[in-house]
């Protein structure tokens, strides 16, 4: 989701997401309201019957996205409730906007994230994950007009979403010879590149695809070879929280029976 929103910006615990952390946007939520914290008798720490509230930042499509009825949908909301459905727990997912959503599980807004995380030394610090249940890669979304060249990334207008791994990699990589700018979400970055405000943008090959399927106008596409940054996205919970073997138990369940494999053929056409 958001492996590829390994890189989603030396990390303080009140700015989260501004060193580097995760993948999106706009303050989509399932209600309109922001996750309220959770009452300590109310915490999920097991399965089996317990109530587990999940949070995704529901604009990072196709790993997770807002429906116009306000409903919340994508490969990290359909792998979340066949999480559940394995542990036979009754879960609730809210919507998060990215850059809070790392401080509100510390806050015990709720207890998972699944929200097209990637695994990150910096984010180990604070957080548990689970087993990975997607591997993501990174590109170049462009004009194919030819005048990127990304085997020459230089005296460029690079975008990107603030608060994620590859914005992370994108400043450190790419910064001292160009201009970085990075947005809120990748839809906000991309059509930075529509309007020809910036020259590329490096994301994860899924969402890059999925906009594509409706902006690509033969003016745009994915420009040179897909970057392998050995991205695996997981779902978080707190440090030590138990609730992180039973969701690993339940992802092997479902890698094993081919209910991952199935949902990634669904949303990602893998």
């Amino acid at each position: 989701m958001q492996t590829f929103n390994m890189i989603k910006k030396s990390l303080v615990l009140v700015g989260f997401c501004a060193s580097g952390l995760v993948a999106c946007g706009q303050q989509p939520a399932q209600s309109t309201e922001k996750a309220d914290a959770i009452p300590a008798d109310k915490v999920a720490s097991g399965a089996g019957g317990q109530k587990i509230r999940i949070a995704t930042e529901g604009a990072y499509r196709p790993f997770n996205f807002t429906n116009t009825d306000g409903s919340l949908g994508g490969y990290d909301v359909d792998v979340a409730k066949a999480v559940c459905a394995e542990l036979k727990a009754d879960c609730e997912i809210v919507a998060q906007d990215w850059e809070g959503i790392l401080p509100g599980l510390l806050a015990k807004k709720y207890d998972v994230v699944a929200s097209g995380m990637t695994v990150s030394p910096e984010r180990s610090v604070q957080v548990d994950f689970s087993t990975p249940y997607f591997k993501n890669t990174m590109v170049w979304l462009a004009k194919t007009d030819g005048k990127f060249n990304p085997k020459a990334v230089k005296g460029y207008q690079l975008g990107g979403q603030r608060s994620t791994t590859l914005a992370q990699y994108l400043q450190d990589t790419y910064d001292k010879d160009n201009e970085v700018k990075l947005y809120d979400t990748y839809d906000n970055a991309y059509m930075e590149v529509k309007s020809g405000r910036v020259n590329a943008v490096l994301s994860e090959k899924v969402t890059a695809a999925e906009w594509l399927k409706q902006n690509a106008e033969g003016k745009f596409g994915i420009v040179g070879d897909e970057i392998d940054n050995n991205d695996n996205i997981a779902m978080a919970v707190r440090k030590g929280d138990p609730l992180k073997g039973e969701i690993d138990k339940a992802l092997t369940v479902l890698q094993q029976n081919g209910t991952l494999a199935n949902l990634q053929k669904q949303h990602f056409g893998q």
